[in-house]
């Protein structure tokens, strides 16, 4: 499976300047052809949270509609990052909306565990379901940002079959060293690829990581961007999963009785 990561730079609450920006980024990666493209965390609005209630997308129709068509005419799988969308109770969550080759909506995922530091918490609704989805007939999960350090809650997905852990995030410079280790951890720990797409740049509170990274089910990094705004392509050998698996067969090794 051939992917790219759109390491998006986002305007801070501009979602026309984004929504703008993305559709050209996904145009540009869908020409090397690969089978799926994955955005960022709050790609439409970065940490505008203040305004949520003004710019978030009601029900994620105009996102939803924008990823379909570029998916359908592309022909690509995309795993639309995240979104800020005003669900019809009035609140607010942080959703992944994932999208098959067709068009269709084919996952749905909000964020599980709000990160009280940037102050989700005061203006988001956590999620409370799983983020499985199925892509090409491959299982796989989708999650966001602060949901990696929460290893039971990974393992769940894992678990239950997902062999590429996709993660969606804006993930701040200040703890890079942390995103790195999380992800290789995650990584090792679930014999899993993990492709984690983070964003570039800054927002008025925040200067934000980059370094995207793909790396395979023993902890091995496949690609990893830099700071900046860019494309980072890689490829998954879907055979290595069960490869690494077999090899050291942690899940059929589990006690999960004992663990509560």
């Amino acid at each position: 499976m051939k992917i790219a990561l759109i390491q998006l730079d986002i305007a801070f609450g501009k979602p026309e300047v984004n929504y703008a920006a993305a559709e050209r980024k996904i145009r540009e990666a869908a020409a090397g052809s690969p089978d799926c493209i994955i955005l960022p965390e709050l790609w439409t609005t970065g940490y505008d949270l203040t305004r949520l209630g003004e710019i978030a997308d009601p029900g994620g129709q105009t996102t939803g509609a924008l990823m379909s068509g570029l998916a359908r005419e592309n022909g690509v799988n995309i795993v639309a990052g995240s979104i800020a969308v005003r669900q019809e109770s009035g609140g607010i969550t942080n959703s992944m909306y994932v999208f098959d080759r067709s068009g269709a909506c084919t996952g749905e995922y909000s964020k599980l565990h709000l990160f009280k530091l940037m102050e989700e918490h005061l203006y988001l609704q956590p999620g409370a379901a799983k983020g499985l989805f199925t892509l090409d007939g491959i299982s796989c999960a989708g999650l966001i940002c602060y949901d990696i350090r929460f290893p039971e809650w990974v393992r769940v997905h894992m678990a239950a079959g997902a062999e590429i852990l996709f993660i969606s995030a804006e993930w701040p410079l200040p703890r890079l060293s942390h995103w790195r280790a999380l992800l290789v951890s995650r990584a090792i720990e679930n014999q899993c690829y993990v492709v984690a797409c983070n964003r570039a740049g800054a927002d008025p509170a925040n200067t934000f990581a980059g370094h995207s990274m793909i790396i395979d089910p023993w902890g091995e990094i496949v690609s990893e961007a830099s700071g900046s705004e860019e494309i980072l392509s890689g490829e998954l050998d879907l055979a290595r999963v069960r490869e690494v698996r077999g090899q050291i067969p942690v899940f059929a090794d589990r006690r999960p009785e004992l663990y509560m």
